[in-house]
């Protein structure tokens, strides 16, 4: 079983952090921490990438000393405790020579963080404005990263193009289908271009139930909150033999193992 953690949130500390006087100040502190990680991680990224260049075509290993970035982030935060769980056998089904799409609901900013803990490189599909925050962007274009602005659809066929070759030249992506954070816990229809894709490909599925980070950092604020979340690796779903005509159907099948594994059907 996987299983990995961030600090303990213990009964005391919940409730120290709980304290709006130790939380905001706390929370600048924190945010500040995470720019200078960013700060330093552009010249590691840059000179991995540079040695690493012709051996690393796909980027996996540029890409896995970024997410390593994410870990610290969550080692180091206090409000935070993270996990990483899996469904009986379901990890040791997972081949990580083998591409697949992973498949996540979608409730904060924090599951990026949260998502950052899994064992095998993946390439997020995110939203253009974070790939316009200055290093940061730069970091995520070089470790393979697909930004989409929401609505164009120009952008969106751009975003399927390079998630193909993501996947074609053997690496992991990872989309939210629900196209945006849920408000209120439930799982909203899921878009099937990612699907129809893995169809395509005949690449296997694997959904991500996750549950808790809706807390840890809530919308529009800068303010962390103390909050124990989940993500669980559930089994993955194989595509083989199926035409891009099954996408809907795959994807209400995924959507409903995610629901499911969350208590919502």
């Amino acid at each position: 079983m996987l299983r990995r953690r961030g600090l303990r949130l213990t009964t005391a500390r919940r409730k120290l952090l709980e304290s709006r006087a130790i939380a905001l100040p706390l929370s600048y502190l924190l945010w500040a921490a995470y720019v200078l990680i960013v700060v330093s991680w552009v010249p590691v990224v840059g000179v991995y990438r540079l040695f690493t260049f012709r051996r690393d075509a796909n980027r996996m290993r540029v890409g896995r000393v970024l997410r390593r970035a994410g870990a610290l982030a969550v080692a180091i935060n206090p409000f935070w405790d993270f996990h990483v769980d899996a469904a009986p056998d379901a990890a040791a089904s997972i081949d990580p020579r083998r591409p697949h799409l992973f498949v996540a609901n979608h409730r904060s900013m924090a599951d990026i963080f949260l998502l950052c803990l899994l064992p095998w490189e993946i390439k997020f599909l995110s939203k253009d404005s974070v790939f316009r925050i200055p290093l940061l962007g730069w970091l995520m274009r070089t470790a393979g990263d697909v930004p989409l602005a929401r609505g164009d659809k120009d952008s969106a066929r751009a975003a399927i193009e390079q998630m193909r070759g993501r996947l074609t030249d053997g690496a992991s992506v990872i989309v939210f289908p629900e196209g945006t954070r849920s408000a209120d816990g439930s799982l909203a229809p899921f878009r099937e271009g990612a699907f129809r894709l893995a169809l395509e490909l005949a690449v296997d599925v694997v959904p991500l139930a996750i549950r808790g980070t809706e807390t840890a950092l809530p919308k529009h604020s800068l303010v962390f909150s103390p909050t124990t979340a989940t993500v669980t690796v559930l089994p993955p779903v194989e595509t083989a033999g199926s035409g891009a005509a099954e996408a809907p159907r795959l994807a209400e099948r995924v959507r409903g193992d995610i629901g499911r594994a969350l208590g919502l059907q």
